[in-house]
């Protein structure tokens, strides 16, 4: 089913989208997206969307199961409290991608803005992955408590892969970076380590359905050349508070 989204307002679409969703529609296109808000917002159940164009804030905001495949970029909040599912865009992303996700995936073949990650959760067995294939702004995993955040730097140029203030206030989950990464990069709550085999063995999963998604990459993927962050307390400020 194809759903022309071309000078529709954001409300109109996302009902037509919905109601696809309750008749039964299993394999949904939405072509010339300029914007629109909410897109797949809540939703729920097995059904795959692909979108041509540029969805706007908020794309699968509490969304519950569906696939969406962007084939363009997208705009801030990408995921936001995303409960199950997955995202896929081949583009670039905008701010606060994946901010509060309780579950699912999000893969991104290009680069992404600032505080990518905030607020991750594992919840209630659900455990949420992100992947940037590009490279991430400042504040990457800030107040991070669960899942695990991957950033490739793939065609970069930059000289880190992450901005700084990375993991800054991070209480839960695992942050992998490929490439250079200093330590002032780092927030003062994070450890740096060297990959270990369990670790290994699980990003090599994720990064094998990353290019699935996506395509192959135009690089060698090493362990050696991945760094893991992870926080050195569950409570990094604790003393900070009067009880």
């Amino acid at each position: 089913m194809r759903i022309d989204a071309e000078g529709i307002d954001y409300r109109e679409l996302n009902e037509q989208v919905r109601d696809a969703v309750a008749r039964g529609a299993k394999n949904l296109t939405v072509d010339n997206v300029r914007g629109q808000r909410y897109i797949g917002a809540g939703l729920d159940g097995a059904v795959r969307i692909t979108i041509h164009g540029v969805p706007g804030n908020d794309l699968a905001i509490f969304m519950n199961g569906p696939e969406i495949t962007v084939n363009g970029n997208a705009q801030d909040g990408v995921g936001n409290t995303m409960d199950a599912g997955k995202v896929v865009v081949h583009g670039v992303a905008g701010d606060i991608l994946g901010y509060s996700m309780r579950g699912g995936r999000i893969f991104v073949r290009g680069s992404v803005g600032y505080r990518a990650g905030i607020h991750m959760k594992a919840y209630q067995g659900r455990f949420p992955v992100v992947v940037i294939g590009g490279t991430a702004r400042d504040y990457l995993g800030e107040y991070m408590a669960g899942g695990i955040l991957v950033v490739l730097g793939l065609d970069s140029t930059e000289a880190s892969a992450v901005g700084r203030y990375v993991g800054t206030g991070m209480h839960g989950g695992f942050i992998y970076v490929r490439g250079t990464l200093e330590p002032y990069q780092v927030g003062a709550e994070v450890g740096i380590s060297n990959l270990n085999d369990a670790d290994w063995a699980g990003l090599s999963g994720i990064l094998a359905e990353f290019c699935h998604d996506l395509g192959p990459v135009d690089a060698d993927l090493k362990r050696g050349d991945f760094t893991k962050l992870t926080p050195q307390s569950t409570r990094p400020y604790g003393t900070l508070y009067a009880y």
